[in-house]
């Protein structure tokens, strides 16, 4: 925690005494011989990050050794111990007070465990010890374990009555001994400082039934950790609410010392898991302009303040997609045509004649037989192209409402992997009368075409044209296309969804409106939701209308009251959807400690 504590001047760990020094580093002592009185924690939350209460670590490494007082003195014997509440570290090694007495010590350290006073006696001088106590308890009244628990972000409104996500903060000690308040602050995930919700009263509350008798208690408001500013900055929320990010920590002041609370996904569930995306901004045309930012770099940024954004929100759920250093992210020109769609959109069978191609300036003939199928047709003309040295991929689309048979798409690159420009050979691709093929291409000037309820199982040929132009062929990857703008008016963003035959999986396209309206849609974050909770529609599409929902089909408020929350049911779905255990895991479990852990299913 040496870091965190280095950025928080006002949580930085004072010792006073009756002459006592204080090192350079805060966390030192220079045992007066008029002896000193110091104030410490119980060090139960874990700041090694191996799953354990760092005040019962047999072994701790230095990290664990953070909230540690070292005492500096000259050798002196410790003649006498009065109280329990706390042990020695010697030489790396925590030892009990009754092994520490009749040693002489030079340099230790104090490390509390329990609450109350210890008073010390080194050679006629007296260091007393008082060791205060900091729980944190949940909406229901349940204690989260700092070690092996978290804080939570809030899904609930902030105006609403009861966030069962919020912690109260409750200070546990003798009563005179009590201090006034807590300090809050938050940090990134790398330990950067996020935010600071200062200090915060505390008020006398009866002590939990576990409390040793003789103590009293003392507890905060409950304290929301929000995802993003709107949500912390409500008048209803912001005295009481910090922005936090999964991964990151809560780091509560008490008096002279402090203690950190790792922030993760609900706590009924797993802590964190992390999904991968690739995102691709794809120009106007060759060389254009990219569809949002201005310039390459700025469309960079905004790609990168997308990730931030959907973070925060599926956050809400543990879930998160990297940092902005990690994400995959470049500006790209349109794709050439280089799909051959075997079938067209109708993919009635052959009735004899010829495929006929100009690949890359190379003929690729394949002859049809009456009654051949599009699959078959496919098979054949990929098996010519690798004759002729290219790379075919075969990809069956989805049954479509108007079609007969499944339509097939045949993509064709160089053995390089970039895409092959292909052509008709002469006026037209197919020699076929009944045959349909048909060549994809982009054209963005005009926007691009979109499916409809009748072929949203397929895409459009110029979707999938896209689409597979720039898939890294793995399923587990989510795929985001940023497109200058949709061809007809009324959509921002589209997702494909993994399913039976589907034609494109795991794939989400927005165009520039989407982009630009923000936070009355939050459009990526959206669109990735119906792919990670596999979700065709929307909830009130068949249910009630929750406009403050993630999910909902036609809010669009930009307040803390739009479309930004996340429900528990969510959640668990997401997870069993889109988790280890799914078909094809789109989440992966990422651990907020290094214990070994064992991946939730639902």
């Amino acid at each position: 925690m040496d870091r965190l504590r280095a950025c928080v001047v006002a949580l930085s760990l004072t010792v006073t005494g009756m002459a006592g020094a204080r090192a350079p580093d805060g966390r030192t002592l220079v045992l007066p011989d008029a002896g000193a009185t110091l104030t410490v924690l119980v060090d139960r939350d874990d700041d090694d990050d191996d799953g354990v209460p760092d005040f019962e670590s047999a072994r701790p490494s230095r990290e664990a050794l953070g909230d540690v007082v070292w005492v500096s003195t000259r050798p002196r014997k410790l003649e006498t111990v009065s109280g329990t509440s706390l042990r020695l570290i010697v030489g790396g090694k925590p030892m009990t007070l009754e092994q520490s007495v009749g040693r002489r010590l030079s340099r230790f350290g104090v490390q509390g465990v329990a609450p109350g006073v210890t008073r010390l006696r080194l050679a006629g001088v007296e260091l007393e010890v008082r060791v205060l106590d900091l729980l944190a308890l949940d909406g229901t009244g349940a204690s989260v374990d700092f070690a092996r628990s978290h804080a939570s972000l809030s899904r609930s409104l902030p105006v609403e009555s009861t966030d069962l996500e919020a912690l109260s903060f409750v200070v546990v000690g003798p009563a005179e001994l009590l201090p006034r308040w807590v300090h809050v602050s938050s940090f990134k995930p790398d330990r950067s400082p996020l935010d600071t919700l200062g200090d915060l009263t505390l008020k006398p509350r009866p002590c939990p039934g576990s409390t040793p008798p003789g103590l009293a208690c003392a507890t905060t408001e409950p304290v929301r950790s929000a995802g993003d500013v709107v949500d912390r900055s409500h008048p209803e929320a912001f005295l009481h609410s910090v922005l936090s990010e999964v991964g990151g920590r809560l780091l509560i002041g008490v008096g002279e010392a402090t203690a950190g609370l790792r922030v993760g996904g609900p706590r009924s569930l797993a802590g964190r898991m992390r999904g991968k995306l690739r995102v691709r901004l794809v120009r106007i045309s060759p060389g254009g302009e990219p569809p949002v930012g201005g310039d390459d770099a700025g469309a960079l940024a905004v790609a990168r303040a997308e990730l931030r954004t959907a973070n925060a929100l599926w956050g809400q759920c543990g879930v998160v997609f990297g940092s902005e250093p990690e994400l995959d992210v470049a500006v790209v020109d349109p794709p050439g045509a280089h799909l051959v769609a075997i079938g067209c959109d109708l993919g009635t069978p052959a009735s004899g004649g010829e495929v006929a191609l100009s690949v890359d300036g190379r003929e690729i003939r394949v002859a049809t037989r009456a009654g051949q199928t599009p699959t078959v047709v496919a098979a054949a003309l990929a098996e010519a192209l690798r004759r002729a040295g290219f790379r075919a991929t075969v990809s069956p689309n989805a049954l479509t409402s108007p079609s007969a048979l499944r339509s097939v798409d045949v993509t064709v690159r160089r053995k390089s992997g970039a895409l092959a420009s292909v052509a008709p050979l002469g006026d037209l691709a197919t020699r076929d009368p009944t045959l349909g093929v048909c060549l994809g291409g982009v054209e963005l000037s005009d926007g691009l075409s979109h499916f409809s309820d009748f072929d949203a199982a397929a895409g459009t040929l110029e979707e999938r044209t896209l689409l597979r132009a720039f898939d890294d062929g793995d399923p587990t990857t989510l795929e985001i296309l940023v497109v200058p703008a949709f061809a007809r008016a009324g959509r921002i963003g589209e997702s494909f969804i993994f399913g039976e035959g589907a034609a494109v999986r795991n794939a989400v396209i927005v165009d520039r409106a989407g982009v630009r309206a923000g936070a009355r849609s939050f459009a990526v974050a959206h669109e990735l939701g119906h792919i990670l909770l596999d979700l065709p529609g929307h909830p009130d599409d068949y249910g009630v209308d929750r406009p403050s929902l993630l999910m909902d089909a036609d809010a669009t408020d930009p307040s803390v009251f739009g479309p930004r929350r996340l429900t528990l049911a969510d959640c668990e779905r997401a997870i069993r959807q889109s988790g280890p255990r799914a078909p094809v895991p789109l989440l992966a479990a990422w651990p907020l400690t290094s214990a070994p852990t064992r991946a939730r299913s639902e």
